[in-house]
């Protein structure tokens, strides 16, 4: 008789511990489906980001270019001359590439 009640006890205990896991995987699943979309829409703000701060970094350059006060044409002339020595930089990598190929 005592080993029949040992036997149900572990039966139980089983499909307790089945249960369990059947929770456990579903909340896992729910959490990973979750954490993906987080993930895809924090790409789309960080995407977003990178064209406001494009849109910005424009509007500012077109305002020191357009008559702004002098702190923002010097500015806009720094943002120039840097866009103007990366142009140079690349020309030169291009005209290096053409010269070894």
């Amino acid at each position: 008789m005592a080993n029949k009640e040992v036997i149900e006890n572990l039966e139980r205990q089983v499909r307790r511990l089945i249960d369990e896991h059947k929770r456990a995987s579903k909340s896992r699943d729910d959490l990973a489906a979750e954490c993906m979309a987080l993930k895809k829409e924090n790409r789309k703000l960080q995407e977003r980001i990178k064209t406001l701060e494009s849109e910005l970094s424009l509007m500012e350059l077109s305002e020191g270019l357009a008559a702004g006060d002098k702190r923002n044409k010097d500015k806009a002339r720094a943002r120039v001359n840097r866009l103007m020595r990366e142009v140079d930089r690349c020309i030169a990598i291009v005209s290096k590439q053409g010269l070894t190929e």
